[in-house]
């Protein structure tokens, strides 16, 4: 089956299901951990329309996860964000205010009160995490060098608050599963060694009985399709980014 489609995606989860695995928001994970789980985060940098795919995908199977979304057009559609709620999933914000502050802490902690308070008109967020943003020299993790984003209600941050020797973290940044070659803010510190280069080889783990209890899987909806002429557009265009990342990384 080809990767990166819908079908493998739907075929992943259901692989899992029939494992042992259950399936949690991270919000759900961070107040009650079940034992056997997947936290299921998707990053919507784009394409918001994949993401309700997805969303529709998951909740078929009866499964809730985390959804993030980034305050600019490309990724904020409210309609979208509402019918995503409405299916039962978690909606966070996918911050990136210090970057687009271009470094100014200030600046960036108004434009996150604001932001967060835009998301928590649709969904009570208790979650964040940061966009990479790899555009930009500032990491927008830094921002919380200056202030503490748990003043704002917030509970977890998966970048800080997950131990990711414990739960193991697995991402489709740049469409393929943890690629060393992907931005340094898209890679956790951690112990564990899987070398994954599909969906199969997860799938291929996990029959096999290799992977640990928690895992995390961090996907980004824009780089999966069922459409063949969409799917090799996004296949052309994350080769372009990824020329552009090795030249600046």
């Amino acid at each position: 089956m080809k990767d990166f489609t819908l079908k493998a995606y739907k075929r992943f989860l259901q692989d899992f299901s029939r494992k042992g695995y259950s399936f949690q928001t991270l919000q759900d994970f961070v107040q009650q951990p079940q034992e056997k789980v997947i936290i299921l985060r998707h990053d919507v940098d784009s394409k918001p329309k994949n993401a309700l795919k997805i969303a529709n995908i998951e909740n078929e199977l009866g499964i809730k996860a985390s959804y993030y979304f980034r305050i600019g057009k490309e990724s904020n559609q409210p309609k979208i964000i509402k019918q995503i709620v409405e299916l039962g999933h978690e909606i966070g914000y996918h911050y990136e205010d210090l970057a687009n502050a271009n470094g100014d802490y200030q600046k960036a902690i108004q434009s996150f009160e604001k932001n967060l308070n835009y998301f928590r008109q649709f969904y009570p967020v208790k979650t964040i995490c940061m966009h990479g943003s790899p555009l930009s020299k500032w990491d927008n993790r830094k921002l919380w060098e200056k202030c503490d984003y748990q003043k704002y209600r917030i509970i977890c941050e998966p970048y800080f608050d997950l131990d990711f020797d414990k739960v193991f973290y697995i991402t489709d940044a740049g469409r393929a599963w943890n690629n060393e070659n992907v931005s340094i803010r898209d890679k956790v510190e951690t112990n564990f060694k899987f070398k994954i280069n599909s969906t199969q080889d997860i799938i291929n783990l996990y029959k096999s009985n290799q992977l640990p209890n928690q895992i995390m899987i961090s996907t980004h909806p824009h780089n999966w399709a069922d459409n063949p002429l969409e799917w090799y557009k996004i296949l052309f265009w994350q080769s372009i980014k990824k020329h552009y990342q090795k030249k600046n990384y």
